[in-house]
């Protein structure tokens, strides 16, 4: 079962300290396009809470909309708030989460990345079983965000039904 009428991801939304060092992470370093922004949003009822669970009193100056390779949205917020924490969450961490995005020539991206003095976690990594075929390597954003390269350029073991275990 799923959601009546469910058909596809529609955005993917965050929260970054920075939004003008957002902008220019997502612009200048991964290519996004800038599409609008909005706000002020704040309310003196409940409203933040009941519709976002946030502080009631919680504040959005402004969100960014960012098109990502042509197809995925990014919406990006800048909140204020009282009981706001200002550590990302690691993977392990409960809602621990982070963006995944396929690059045709992983070592050509991880040199690129470096080359804008980003953070990456090691060297890209070869998978096994139902991955075999695919590298990644994982990288922050300069708030602290993870992100991940992927690449699987003659596809991946599960796609072709041909790793052990797979018969």
């Amino acid at each position: 079962m799923a959601i009546p009428g469910l058909q596809r991801l529609d955005h993917i939304g965050f929260t970054v300290p920075d939004l003008d060092q957002a902008t220019a992470f997502l612009v200048d370093v991964l290519g996004c396009e800038l599409l609008y922004s909005l706000g002020p949003f704040e309310d003196s009822g409940d409203w933040m809470a009941t519709h976002l669970g946030v502080h009631p009193r919680a504040r959005i100056p402004e969100n960014r909309f960012f098109r990502f390779a042509g197809l995925a949205i990014f919406e990006v917020f800048s909140y204020i708030s009282a009981d706001q924490r200002q550590t990302p969450p690691r993977n392990s961490d409960i809602g621990g989460h982070h963006i995944a995005l396929y690059v045709a020539d992983l070592d050509a991206a991880v040199a690129y990345l470096l080359d804008h003095a980003i953070t990456v976690f090691g060297e890209p990594t070869a998978s096994r079983g139902p991955h075999l075929g695919q590298r990644w390597v994982y990288f922050l954003s300069p708030w602290g965000m993870q992100f991940e390269l992927v690449s699987y350029p003659n596809g991946k073991a599960f796609d072709r039904g041909d790793w052990p275990g797979s018969e």
